[in-house]
């Protein structure tokens, strides 16, 4: 979201953003949910490869936690409610801000929710605080003139070099992907470079919409390209069954097997959808 928002600044206006989203994305997502964990336990085999007693342990966990409580099946109709809202907000003149401040509220009045709770989640608030920085500060940029300069000369230097948008575009893809080894997480990282790149696409005259989604895409990706690239990786890192130099080892091999998914799969069907 906070990519499509950066994209609006620049005047790349995204309608019915979650349904043009998962079009785009479902085919070569799909491709890469069945191939990774096949990829990955060929390339790092599990010590562990039979676990008979995992499903009488998930039973036995399962009688313990008992029925489904009704704060719980609260949670899951006002979560359904609040996606479903968030997906055709757009067509219903409804704003992503006001379904989400919606949801909250259900569970605050419905005592799902105490303020306290809402107060304790200092992760939260810490992102917040951040995606509003950035998002200033990017728009700020722009608005200064730095992304359309910055935009410029690479885009006079790509000309240059006498190729096509297909070739600029991958250029531009595969130095936004691997610069993020420069970054700690994808908040900080969309914030500095997504408008300057996405300017650089528009410059180059790659189709508006396709430049945005890739770069949201390849923003998702490469959260495993090291163990300080997102927070999610910071987590799996932690556990401790994996070595660091294994990390940036399978990051790296990992990264580039997603970017040929994409690349081959995701061309193919987004010539299809019209995209370019």
């Amino acid at each position: 979201m906070l990519c499509l928002k950066l994209a609006e600044s620049l005047g790349v206006k995204i309608k019915s953003p979650w349904v043009v989203w998962f079009k785009a994305s479902c085919f070569p997502a799909l491709a890469s949910l069945m191939l990774t964990p096949f990829i990955i336990y060929k390339i790092c085999p599990p010590e562990t490869k039979h676990t008979i007693d995992a499903p009488i342990l998930a039973k036995n966990k399962l009688e313990q936690m008992g029925p489904v409580k009704q704060n719980e099946w609260i949670m899951m109709g006002t979560m359904l409610v609040t996606v479903t809202l968030w997906i055709s907000g757009g067509s219903l003149s409804i704003s992503t801000v006001a379904v989400a401040m919606m949801g909250l509220s259900i569970l605050l009045i419905l005592g799902v929710l105490s303020w306290d709770d809402c107060l304790s989640e200092k992760t939260a608030w810490d992102i917040l605080a951040w995606f509003a920085l950035l998002l200033g500060m990017a728009t700020q940029l722009t608005v200064l003139g730095v992304v359309p300069l910055l935009s410029k000369s690479v885009a006079s230097f790509l000309k240059s070099l006498s190729v096509g948008w297909h070739v600029q575009l991958l250029i531009l893809q595969s130095i936004y992907f691997f610069i993020h080894y420069f970054f700690a997480g994808q908040a900080t990282h969309i914030g500095a470079l997504y408008p300057a790149f996405l300017s650089m696409h528009l410059t180059a005259k790659v189709p508006g919409t396709l430049s945005a989604l890739l770069l949201a895409f390849n923003t998702d990706l490469f959260g495993a390209l090291t163990h300080y690239s997102s927070g999610q990786a910071a987590i799996y890192y932690g556990a401790g069954y994996i070595k660091l130099q294994d990390v940036f080892k399978f990051g790296v091999l990992m990264a580039i097997i997603n970017l040929t998914i994409w690349g081959l799969i995701g061309a193919l069907w987004w010539k299809i959808l019209g995209l370019y």
